[in-house]
């Protein structure tokens, strides 16, 4: 994914001169083509994770198309206050790019880790956020966004799916239960641990790359499916949303999607639990439940 923004980058920066990217050294090395060949557009600002945001925002001001790139913790959670007032404040747009995921480099410790990035980003308004399941699905989320304003998301993994899916922003059905038991939601790489932990359970499979805004409406076209069966005396819609960043971050736009109908929902994703150890970012999965075996055993209570 990483070497896949390198490429998407650089042919925006080429292609379209509304287009500008700021770095805290991460990533300025692969980079450094770039940088020679738009050095007006290129800003590496050093370890200074506040100003390349509030760089982002006084370019944004100017009327280019900044993207700002670094880890996840550095860039969402150290820079916090400077997304909030010198970006949705000020309501003007950049594009933000993090590697590092929830625990993606596991080994450099806890100063590494943000599980709770899009957590933070839902406090705010006008944020779509992508989480990309493979590689070939970052250079299209890459370059649609930088043909808008909005203020745009892009948490990259190493984590990643088999095959790309092009989802246009719905949940996109790939695996149909029979009897619409439950609805498993299925967010960026965590599709691939969902599929093998319920490939033996009747359920529906939903994935989306772009959590946010969370397509409701597909959504309440599945849950409605389920929600005749409440007729019978059944239970309703039985929703599960795997995520792969703190567990519960969508619990509150999928209660909206569904207000009018009855359901139930379970939320998997990353605990709040600080393991205090290294280990490697499958250790870390299945320490979390993420890992198919971890997923199966709690989808498969929760239908009981």
């Amino acid at each position: 994914m990483r070497d896949a923004f390198y490429a998407a980058t650089t042919a925006l920066l080429d292609d379209d001169p509304r287009t500008a990217l700021v770095l805290a050294d991460i990533s300025a090395d692969p980079m450094a083509p770039a940088m020679q060949r738009h050095p007006d557009r290129v800003v590496n600002v050093g370890i200074r994770e506040q100003l390349l945001v509030s760089v982002a925002g006084g370019l944004a001001l100017t009327g280019l198309r900044p993207i700002a790139h670094s880890y996840a913790p550095f860039l969402i959670e150290r820079a916090w206050e400077q997304i909030k007032l010198d970006l949705t404040h000020q309501e003007v747009g950049a594009i933000l790019v993090s590697v590092g995921a929830s625990y993606d480099d596991s080994r450099s410790g806890r100063t590494h880790y943000s599980p709770g990035d899009v957590t933070l980003l839902d406090t705010l308004e006008g944020w779509t956020i992508h989480v990309p399941g493979h590689a070939d699905e970052v250079g299209p989320l890459l370059t649609a966004a930088a043909a808008t304003d909005d203020r745009v998301y892009v948490r990259l993994s190493t984590q990643h799916n088999e095959r790309p899916h092009r989802t246009g922003g719905r949940l996109t059905v790939l695996k149909r239960g029979s009897r619409d038991v439950a609805v498993v939601v299925a967010v960026g790489p965590m599709l691939e641990p969902v599929l093998a932990a319920t490939s033996d359970l009747d359920v529906t499979v939903a994935y989306t790359n772009t959590p946010r805004p969370f397509d409701a409406d597909g959504l309440r076209e599945l849950g409605s499916a389920q929600g005749e069966s409440v007729i019978a005396g059944e239970h309703g819609a039985s929703v599960v949303v795997v995520e792969p960043y703190l567990e519960g971050t969508s619990a509150h736009v999928v209660s909206r999607a569904l207000a009018t109908i009855p359901h139930r929902l379970l939320s998997l994703g990353v605990g709040r639990n600080d393991l205090h150890r290294y280990g490697t970012p499958a250790d870390h999965s299945t320490a979390h439940g993420l890992d198919p075996a971890g997923l199966r055993r709690s989808i498969a209570a929760f239908l009981r």
